[in-house]
């Protein structure tokens, strides 16, 4: 009889340390979605921010064509859903490219630069949090007891760098 009160009670611990275990391990994955919520959510502001320097840009130096291209541009980056943002921000990248910087007022350029700037910075945020929910949703252990419970994948957000955010 003493022998089987010993394992029960070996195999009550086990279990009980196990489970502190998956507490443990579910409490981690919850703050990483809760990250990569705010991740999204400056990410979405920074880029909601820069479609309005852009707009700001094509009424205030820009005239003619490019400037009602970029405020088109602007307008579907900024109300586009998300699985179609990332294509429209590119395009938005793209035509921010094609403006010549040096006929823009300063204040105008240096915002435009630091809108850019933050994006970029934002989209980076927002991607580490994805890869480290990602490296935790793909251990055994999370997908066996499934602990990240219905929160979707997350997803990398990929746009186009500019090139005058990757310069000093």
């Amino acid at each position: 009889m003493g022998w089987f009160v010993v394992v029960v009670a070996i195999v009550a611990a086990v279990v009980v340390l196990g489970g502190l275990f998956l507490v443990a391990t579910a409490n981690r994955l919850d703050r990483l979605h809760v990250r990569l919520d705010a991740g999204w959510a400056a990410l979405d502001a920074a880029l909601a921010r820069r479609a309005v320097v852009a707009r700001a840009v094509a009424a205030g130096a820009l005239t003619g064509e490019q400037a009602a291209c970029l405020g088109q541009t602007a307008d579907a980056a900024e109300a586009a859903p998300r699985p179609d943002r990332e294509a429209t921000e590119n395009e938005l990248t793209r035509r921010l490219a094609e403006i010549d910087r040096g006929r823009l007022p300063p204040r105008l350029a240096d915002e435009l630069a630091d809108a850019e700037q933050r994006v970029v910075i934002a989209r980076r945020v927002h991607n580490d949090a994805v890869r480290d929910t990602l490296a935790l949703r793909r251990r055994r252990k999370v997908r066996y007891f499934k602990l990240a419970g219905t929160a979707p994948q997350p997803e990398y957000f990929e746009i186009a760098e500019p090139d005058s955010a990757v310069a000093p």
